[in-house]
């Protein structure tokens, strides 16, 4: 297998590159009469698609994120549609593109005297969301569609969209309120970081009612602050030179522990082989060496692989044959429509993205898309108002193709599937793929 290394930290980091696929064989959903699979969404906060075992990396420990990489069909070139968590749940939750549901940011744009995140500016960010808010709820979420088949669902961990039943769940931890910290989770964010109480209920609660279940779990990890339990950052402190990356490296593995935590209690209840379990990423990160809880450029916030690539793993016993898949394109916006087709249900015409679980039509989908916006939004009713890149894939290329009101450049291509950090940009020995690849971006790019 093809792998390539960069300097990060102090040390070589090898992370999968292109080579032959794995895991093309399929299998469709469930029918109807077959008991309806529990899923459990798995949502990680701030880590580089380098940053697992699975994918190479020689000092992160992910055991329990490496077995279910095993035991899933396993995508290494899944991408984010945003390197930006709201933008990005708010896709996860929708199956819609940043531009059909109008998160863009994490924050609407407006100018404040006082303190930024204080409870003043949070109050009146709270009343300037609301617009966004609306337009966001114009489109139906996971737990209501899946409401229709029976589903009991349950937020834990982040969330921007208000209040849990704000999102048409029947049960959750984040109230939104303002007054209280209310912005991206409140209380929702203490799952896995403070034990697993809500979430394990839920669980327990539903299997008693024999009802089929959804939980969304995105915990605040490896997301800062970077406070990882001391006996995991003594595992890391002598294996780099950067205290920073310790940290950093340590929540990686905090977050793995939650997951075996959470898969253990799936096998206790022996409800594990019949719940689908998907993972994935909200964007990517790159740890600051000298600075803690600080990224560094082509990461966060920014168009790069390191900002938007995310392993995206499937795990359904009996019904997804498990295999490691270095090829396929696939993205965040396929999560949704995966779902609801594992739960009998009709994806709505508005969802763009595929199921995995539809062989033929995976086979013959060459091209991806992804979207870069400014942190804080400018307009609900027009998202190229705070737009900075559009990005598109196909094999084996990528173009960034900057917006010249926000983000003066010009396009950059990547051949990603040799060069997967970026370092050689193409775009002037091969204008007529850049020409080719805009006019895909133009055809997609319709708010």
């Amino acid at each position: 297998m093809k792998k390539d290394g960069f300097l990060y930290g102090g040390l070589l980091i090898l992370a999968l590159a292109s080579c032959s696929g794995a895991g093309k064989s399929g299998q469709q959903a469930t029918s109807q009469k077959q008991t309806l699979p529990n899923i459990v969404y798995i949502i990680s906060d701030d880590q580089a698609w380098t940053d697992y075992g699975f994918t190479g990396h020689p000092v992160i420990q992910t055991p329990h994120l490496d077995r279910l990489a095993r035991e899933g069909r396993t995508f290494t070139r899944g991408y984010s549609i945003a390197p930006l968590c709201s933008p990005s749940l708010a896709t996860l939750i929708t199956g819609v593109y940043p531009q059909q549901h109008g998160i863009t940011g994490n924050d609407p744009a407006f100018e404040f005297e006082g303190k930024r995140y204080s409870k003043e500016w949070q109050l009146e960010r709270r009343e300037r969301f609301q617009p966004w808010l609306d337009r966001f709820q114009q489109h139906p979420t996971l737990p209501q569609l899946l409401a229709d088949q029976g589903y009991l669902s349950f937020q834990s961990g982040k969330w921007w969209g208000g209040h849990w039943k704000e999102g048409g769940f029947t049960g959750g931890m984040t109230h939104g309120d303002a007054s209280r910290g209310g912005r991206h989770g409140d209380e929702g964010l203490k799952i896995g970081r403070a034990g697993f109480a809500p979430v394990f209920d839920f669980i327990d609660q539903a299997t008693a009612q024999e009802k089929p279940f959804f939980l969304w779990y995105a915990p605040f990890l490896p997301h800062a602050p970077h406070t990882p339990p001391d006996s995991l950052l003594q595992k890391y402190i002598d294996k780099t030179p950067f205290e920073a990356v310790a940290r950093y490296w340590a929540m990686c593995e905090w977050f793995d522990v939650t997951i075996g935590q959470l898969l253990e209690k799936l096998e206790e209840k022996g409800i594990a082989d019949n719940t689908l379990v998907i993972y994935a990423c909200d964007n990517g990160w790159i740890q600051d060496p000298e600075k803690s809880n600080v990224y560094s450029p082509g990461s966060k916030q920014d168009p790069n692989e390191m900002g938007i690539r995310t392993p995206l793993i499937f795990r359904w016993p009996g019904r997804i044959p498990a295999g490691l898949d270095t090829t396929t394109l696939v993205s965040t916006i396929d999560l949704v429509p995966t779902m609801l087709n594992a739960a009998s249900i009709e994806t709505l015409p508005s969802m763009p993205g595929l199921s995995i679980l539809d062989e033929d039509a995976l086979a013959v989908r060459d091209t991806i898309f992804a979207i870069d916006f400014d942190h804080d939004m400018v307009s609900p009713d027009d998202p190229g108002a705070s737009l900075q890149h559009r990005m598109v894939l196909t094999h084996p290329w990528k173009l960034i193709d900057p917006e010249p009101a926000n983000e003066p450049g010009t396009p950059e291509l990547y051949n990603v599937f040799e060069d997967p950090f970026e370092t050689r940009n193409l775009a002037s020995e091969h204008p007529d793929i850049v020409a080719r690849l805009k006019a895909s971006l133009d055809n997609w790019w319709k708010p």
